[in-house]
């Protein structure tokens, strides 16, 4: 999908979505495991406070009773915090992997629902990128910036609290370089942002060059196009290694700045503090704990730098993410839908239809009689294959009227519209999963005699049979597993069991050899019986016997009628048959 880089989301939105969405139904653990970085972040503070009397009291006091007491506090201190980082941690790892695994869900289900023409824009491996790569860096990013955001903000806060009780002019002496900070944080923030959304484009090619190369194992291997390809992923992985380095470069950039902002703070707090010690009018207990708390701030502190770009990384895939959940669907069921017809007549008139600036459809019009077989014939590019995906509503028309049982199949609920067919056509999308899962399709209420039904019906049990693990048998990715006319036969099985009143055929045997096809063919015949049937196909012999033949030539129909009679006329369709029978 294009990047639209000029309309950023800003980082309030962001986090705002993110929260009523996915953390706000967490907030018990959150605030639980907060509770829990309060108390693990003050040990720190609590730590450095020990020093002074341990300095003052026991070393310079000869106070030695109190060794004992003051190592004891020191102990129970790290006890508190190896227990509360533990806790805290498994709460925040908890809730990030469920809100992770939640917009995952959310995701798919959300493009599950848009439009055919969202699918012809974006490219498999590209959603793929954006399921996986873009929620798994938000879930990564996340735990880090809530862990640091919390416990490091209450270290921070309960050192600068020992600090500023110890003497306030030498923790303003501590901090007098932080305001150079600003211009740069605010620099590096942005080229970070900037980065990881070129960074997250180019991983999403990445994905959809190996998708295309491993389906296409076998162009590949066929053109010997192995280092063509090669060569195109590597020039994709370099890209991303550059881009990952110089964003890691910006990232490392703030906590450096902190670095110097701290050292120059230390040096000026020393020449502060020093000579105060050597008069006397500071303790070295005093200095001790002053400085051990400033030290123990230095690494929280560059941790909080860190996350101004462990933000911004998540900020650019949260962006491409809400993206994809801020596209709305112009294929939606009405508001008050009709309910479904009792006939299945088709009706199609004056039905116009672009693809962009292409017209496909101009001004067809066609009827097809309830429980009869009509078929659509007509050379490459005609418009056949749309009239398919605009009775399914996969498409939309640019006008006309296109209606089942004399109601527009606009004013039908979705759901409902497509539960009346049922979709052969040459390329059956099998998953890679058992045949027995590719036939049912996730349904769990069908009866075993109704699977075996189908399963004769369309001559799979034949196949079947001979396989070790008989339906249970894996069909591999994409079917791969089965030749051409099995996994047809498995997609006819699907159409049998879906039992809808219209059957649709898309060129279902075109690509079988005789033997196959003619065993195909077969079953076709048993499915389509009572049926109103729509076949497209350019092998005329499959298409004879229609009841009626609509010849569709450049998006309009040009003739129809029976075979003997389209061939009495001696027009369009008695061309093709003649280009077929010289071929």
């Amino acid at each position: 999908m294009p990047e639209s880089p000029e309309t950023p989301y800003g980082s309030r939105e962001l986090f705002g979505r993110m929260w009523r969405s996915y953390l706000r139904r967490h907030w018990p653990k959150m605030a639980a495991a907060m509770v829990l970085m309060v108390i693990e972040g003050s040990t720190l503070g609590a730590l450095s406070a020990m020093l002074e009397p341990l300095f003052d009291k026991v070393f310079r006091g000869g106070h030695s009773g109190m060794i004992p007491l003051v190592g004891g506090a020191i102990f129970g201190l790290f006890l508190i915090r190896a227990v509360t980082s533990v806790g805290s941690r498994a709460l925040l790892s908890d809730v990030s992997q469920r809100s992770s695994s939640d917009m995952q869900v959310d995701l798919v289900r959300h493009i599950l629902t848009l439009d055919q023409s969202f699918f012809q824009e974006n490219p498999p491996g590209a959603l793929i990128e954006r399921v996986q790569g873009d929620t798994l860096a938000v879930q990564g990013v996340w735990t880090t910036f809530i862990t640091g955001a919390g416990r490091d903000a209450i270290a921070l806060i309960s050192l600068f609290g020992v600090a500023i009780s110890i003497d306030p002019r030498w923790t303003l002496a501590a901090l007098i370089g932080a305001p150079l900070l600003i211009l740069p944080t605010g620099m590096a923030q942005r080229y970070i942002r900037k980065k990881t959304r070129q960074m997250r484009a180019q991983a999403s090619q990445r994905a959809t060059r190996l998708d295309e190369v491993f389906h296409g194992i076998a162009a590949v291997k066929l053109n010997r196009m192995e280092d063509y390809q090669i060569g195109r992923f590597e020039k994709l992985v370099a890209f991303i290694r550059r881009a990952m380095v110089k964003m890691a470069v910006s990232q490392s950039m703030i906590p450096a700045l902190i670095d110097v902002v701290t050292g120059f703070g230390f040096f000026a707090v020393l020449l502060l503090g020093a000579p105060e010690i050597v008069e006397g009018k500071r303790t070295v207990g005093e200095f001790m704990s002053f400085f051990t708390a400033m030290a123990l701030a230095f690494q929280p502190l560059r941790r909080l730098g860190g996350l101004a770009g462990t933000w911004q990384t998540a900020a650019a895939s949260l962006e491409r993410l809400y993206r994809v959940f801020d596209i709305r669907p112009a294929i939606t069921s009405p508001a008050a839908p009709l309910p479904v017809p009792a006939t299945t007549a088709i009706e199609l008139h004056d039905v116009r239809l672009s693809y962009g600036a292409k017209p496909v459809l101009r001004g067809l019009s066609f009827t097809a009689e309830a429980g009869k077989t009509t078929a659509l014939v007509g050379p490459s590019g005609a418009g056949k294959s749309s009239v398919f995906n605009l009775l399914t509503r996969l498409i939309d028309p640019d006008s006309g009227l296109i209606a089942v049982g004399g109601v527009p199949v606009t004013a039908l609920d979705l759901g409902a519209l497509r539960d009346l067919f049922s979709v052969v056509t040459q390329d059956a999308a099998l998953f890679d999963e058992t045949i027995r899962e590719n036939v049912l399709l996730g349904r769990a209420d069908v009866p075993e005699a109704d699977l075996a039904r189908a399963l004769d019906t369309a001559h799979v049990t034949e196949f079947t049979e001979a396989m070790p693990l008989g339906l249970d048998t894996p069909a591999g990715p994409r079917g791969s597993a089965l030749s051409g006319g099995q996994r047809q036969r498995v997609a006819i099985a699907r159409a049998v069991l879906r039992d809808a009143p219209i059957l649709l055929l898309d060129e279902a045997t075109s690509a079988l050899d005789t033997a196959s096809e003619a065993k195909v063919a077969q079953a076709l015949d048993k499915l389509s019986v009572g049926r109103t049937t729509l076949v497209i196909a350019h092998r005329l012999s499959t298409v004879r016997d229609a009841d009626k033949i609509v010849v569709i030539v450049e998006g309009q129909v040009v003739e129809q009628g029976t075979h003997d009679e389209l061939i009495a006329q001696g027009g369009a369709y008695a061309g093709l048959c003649r280009m077929q029978l010289v071929e």
